[in-house]
């Protein structure tokens, strides 16, 4: 399931890959830096902008590589601040990023401690019964350029007027790889992306801030504990005991709970970082008190951080939210033996928050519309 663009993205390259490409030109190895300049720390959005580069070599890049591989589509912004960004890509696909904000006591909106979730796939094959996302299944991976592409829209829309100082490339504080697909089954695309994003000739973007979530590709897992760059992982546990997880979550049933867990103590203990296990709380499903003492002996045993997550209602699914009350119960067992917990309160609910939401709206009206 893969696109063949008529031209790759620009933002997909690395120096190394650039480097080589001027080099078959007969372009200095110097010509690489200024491109991506212009792309990452000068925000420039046409070939035309990169005015230090000779006429010739704008039209070899302009014939040669796309700039940017996505196009925004529609930004909707909710009432508390969350904002989701539907871009489409060059074969019509539709993906999501939100932009999540966390404004700070004392200071203005603009302030805010921003986290960006980002897509990996256009759909997901992974089948979690509660997530829009992959209600049509997978349509395709996402390339590396099309992942970086999503950071770069989002500077456009938060930079300030100014062009930024090099020490501040980003327009936000983290990153999380949370958003439609299963980021560990489109692995290659991912580590070259978040290498790209992360790389003083890129975005220049901390790995420490950037978090990887996965289902529970135990393989994958292992393999990510390899890699050299820190990133965190998150889990997407949602089920405390494999009887509950195989009800919402398939890919239990290839990597139950006595493969996943002993996976991720590996990660943890390669790279010295707190994990972060991810829990929507859905009713009658996963919020019983028997389920979140289950949970609090892993996160123990882990070391592991709690994400509780109330569930944010998809249209055609059952599923409903707890009542706060239900909810704080919840949290309290693992408050109760000094679990660190956060219980999110809703977040971009009346803007089709959910992952994927958006997208499958869209997809159903452009059907609509053709039908």
């Amino acid at each position: 399931m893969r696109f063949t663009p008529e031209k790759p993205p620009l933002t997909g390259e690395t120096l190394e890959s650039l480097t080589l490409r001027l080099k078959e030109r007969g372009e200095p190895a110097f010509r690489a830096q200024q491109i991506l300049d212009w792309v990452y720390k000068k925000r420039a959005r046409s070939w035309d902008d990169m005015t230090n580069l000779s006429k010739a070599l704008r039209a070899w890049l302009g014939e040669t590589f796309d700039l940017l591989p996505a196009s925004l589509v529609l930004g909707k912004q909710s009432n508390d601040v969350t904002d989701k960004l539907l871009l489409e890509m060059r074969d019509r696909s539709l993906i999501e990023t939100v932009i999540i904000r966390a404004p700070q006591e004392g200071v203005g909106l603009e302030h805010s401690r921003k986290t960006i979730c980002i897509s990996t796939q256009v759909g997901c094959a992974m089948a979690c019964a509660f997530c829009a996302s992959g209600l049509e299944g997978l349509k395709r991976d996402l390339s590396a350029g099309e992942i970086v592409a999503q950071l770069l829209h989002v500077c456009y829309r938060e930079d300030p007027q100014t062009v930024r100082a090099h020490r501040e490339l980003a327009s936000f504080d983290n990153i999380v790889v949370m958003g439609m697909g299963e980021p560990l089954a489109n692995y290659d695309n991912l580590i070259r992306a978040l290498t790209i994003l992360n790389a003083d000739w890129g975005l220049g973007f901390g790995a420490r801030r950037i978090t990887v979530s996965t289902s529970g590709l135990v393989p994958k897992i292992l393999k990510l504990a390899e890699e050299p760059l820190g990133f965190r992982l998150a889990i997407s546990l949602h089920g405390a005991t494999d009887e509950v997880r195989e009800r919402i979550m398939p890919v239990n049933k290839a990597f139950p709970l006595a493969k996943l867990l002993p996976a991720v103590r590996t990660f943890s203990e390669r790279h010295g970082r707190m994990v972060t296990l991810e829990y929507i709380l859905i009713e009658d499903v996963n919020d019983m008190i028997d389920q979140a003492g289950e949970l609090r002996d892993i996160a123990r045993d882990l070391h592991a951080h709690v994400n509780l997550i109330p569930y944010n209602t998809v249209q055609g699914l059952p599923w409903k939210r707890p009542s706060v009350t239900r909810q704080e119960k919840f949290a309290d067992v693992l408050r109760a033996a000094r679990i660190p917990v956060t219980l999110r309160r809703e977040k971009g609910h009346d803007i089709d928050a959910a992952c994927g939401q958006l997208r499958l709206k869209t997809e159903k009206d452009r059907q609509a519309l053709l039908a």
